[in-house]
């Protein structure tokens, strides 16, 4: 029965810290912008890498992968930015939305200008759908190509994409 309580606690306090941390906002510096939807950014006293929620920007070497890249930098480049919504994603990895100084997403100015896809199998943010459909529809960056592939399809082999 102790033991059992004592697990209880433990688990209970984990999952309240682990909760107040990803519903504490904070203000970092972006330090590097490594890909679109790449940064690392300074708070705390170190240097973590992040990912943007929702989201995924073309890799580097796809088409649109490095225009991806210098609109992150014109938007957040060496710049304080208010960060949201620490999480960890099943592999990890630190994801977050990048507040601008305009109160706007980061991730979701990607997603305007056609430089991302929305990741609809892990967002809970389903207004992203009616965005990319608009974008979509007007041929926006990425989209004015024929045959756009997500960087979750580029990554893999050639023989396994069909």
């Amino acid at each position: 029965m102790k033991k059992t309580f004592i697990v209880a606690l433990v688990t209970g306090i984990g999952l309240l810290s682990s909760w107040a941390a990803a519903a504490t906002d904070f203000s970092a510096r972006v330090v590097t912008v490594h890909e679109g939807d790449r940064l690392l950014i300074y708070h705390a006293g170190k240097n973590e890498t992040v990912y943007l929620q929702d989201i995924d920007c073309p890799e580097l070497k796809q088409p649109h992968g490095r225009r991806a890249k210098h609109v992150t930098q014109a938007y957040v480049g060496g710049r304080e930015v208010l960060v949201r919504n620490l999480q960890r994603d099943k592999h990890g990895r630190a994801t977050v939305e990048i507040i601008l100084p305009n109160g706007r997403n980061l991730g979701h100015e990607l997603l305007k200008e056609g430089l991302a896809w929305w990741r609809k199998f892990d967002s809970k943010d389903r207004s992203l759908g009616e965005i990319e459909t608009l974008v979509q529809a007007e041929r926006k960056g990425l989209w004015a190509d024929p045959n756009p592939v997500p960087p979750w399809k580029w990554t893999q082999p050639k023989k396994l994409r069909r």
